[in-house]
């Protein structure tokens, strides 16, 4: 194997479009860590909806195991219950169709006061549909050189908070960017394999300060200038999406090797 850098952080969301919690340690399976992106947010019209329109959604964290649901508000309160589905929907992840049923309780009304629009909670009926990319993308991965190498070029002293660009693992010990030489190739981290399998193309929400939910940093006009010219699967490429085929436990501090 060859020795490529060290597991810096784990990221997970439970909600879709809620901040996201960091983990010492977790499971990568096969449609990714568990209840990771289980449960995601429509509008009115049962559109999808996520920070670019609500920023303040941000500001919010989830936990969710055993069929309960925990929501932790700005203020430290908490909302939590056992998870009870209603009627089933279906819903437009960018051209892809997810299945789901409406969560009943009081979430959906406490996130649609923080957000300052209606919105309806989600469960996925698939595990690992409610990635971008669907459960062949569960996971995610960036260098953290790549986060300094960003901060350098946008002028900011200290590097960019990895937080913003919502991947599920960091990996530290690599030049900025390696990730992107690493598409199709076999990559060990922990007691997993995942399979890079194309660029992640960045959106506004990449913008927004990942505590308060404020647009505070033009991450697309820099990364639109210093990675112009970049060969890539999608605009504004910053990371890579990954298909996990080997499942297994990931710790932060693990090696991360290309097989």
């Amino acid at each position: 194997m060859e020795a490529a850098g060290t597991l810096a952080w784990i990221a997970d969301a439970p909600v879709k479009g809620l901040g996201l919690s960091l983990r010492r340690e977790a499971v990568l399976g096969l449609a990714g860590i568990e209840g990771d992106r289980a449960f995601y947010l429509v509008d009115d019209e049962g559109r999808l909806t996520n920070a670019k329109r609500a920023g303040n959604l941000l500001r919010a964290r989830a936990e969710a195991s055993d069929g309960r649901l925990l929501v932790r508000l700005p203020d430290s309160s908490v909302v939590e219950g056992d998870v009870e589905l209603g009627v089933p929907v279906e819903t437009n992840f960018y051209g892809r169709p997810v299945r789901g049923r409406v969560v009943k309780g009081p979430w959906a009304a406490t996130l649609s006061a923080l957000a300052g629009l209606p919105l309806t909670l989600v469960r996925a009926d698939e595990p690992g549909s409610g990635h971008d990319r669907g459960a062949a993308a569960g996971a995610s991965l960036v260098s953290t050189a790549a986060l300094e190498a960003l901060a350098t070029a946008a002028g900011v002293d200290a590097p960019v908070d990895g937080r913003r660009f919502r991947m599920t693992l960091g990996v530290g010990g690599v030049g900025a960017h390696a990730e992107d030489g690493w598409v199709k190739r076999r990559v060990r981290v922990g007691a997993a394999v995942v399979v890079p399998r194309g660029n992640v193309g960045r959106c506004r929400v990449t913008t927004l300060d990942p505590d308060t939910g404020e647009r505070d940093l033009q991450t697309l006009d820099v990364i639109d200038d210093y990675r112009a010219g970049i060969e890539t699967t999608e605009p504004l490429p910053f990371g890579v999406w990954c298909e996990v085929v080997e499942p297994g436990r990931v710790v932060v501090g693990d090696p991360v090797q290309l097989v």
